[in-house]
């Protein structure tokens, strides 16, 4: 028995109407539409930068008591002679802005996973806070590095 046959020349589809693979709907986040995405790249360097303050202001909390430190894409100029800046420091307004660009796009990792990731963070406050305080990275939290 012949099977009947389809016309050769599909339907035309309207466009921009988003991904429809074979008839199943738009697509969804996997954490679906009424829940914010698990982790973001954002959220993983504000949380490494607020808890890398947060333990330095443990260890230093005279001279970290008033200042603020802030979160940035990237710096707003590029001064030729620094290059791109990962970190600022201002200690007449008492403030640190680290940027999250920078840091995360122009640093040579040689292995990039997110612990690494995470220290590559954590370096750059404690060598922004330690611009700040006008010490040595090493020195500002000699207890921390005691085990290795």
């Amino acid at each position: 028995m012949p099977r009947s046959r389809r016309s050769a020349t599909p339907e035309p589809t309207a466009r921009g109407r988003g991904r429809d693979r074979h008839g199943r709907g738009i697509r969804s986040s996997a954490t679906g539409p009424f829940l914010p995405p698990l982790r973001t790249r954002i959220d993983l360097f504000d949380l490494t930068v607020a808890s890398t303050v947060d333990y330095l202001r443990g260890v230093w909390p005279d001279e970290l008591a008033h200042i603020t430190f802030l979160t940035a894409a990237g710096p707003r100029t590029v001064p030729e002679d620094v290059g791109v800046q990962r970190w600022s420091v201002s200690a007449a307004e008492g403030r640190v802005v680290f940027y999250r660009l920078p840091i995360q796009r122009l640093s040579r990792l040689h292995l990039n996973d997110e612990a690494h990731q995470r220290m590559m963070i954590e370096s750059c406050v404690f060598r922004g806070i330690a611009e700040l305080l006008g010490k040595d990275p090493w020195d500002i939290a000699p207890d921390r590095f005691r085990n290795f």
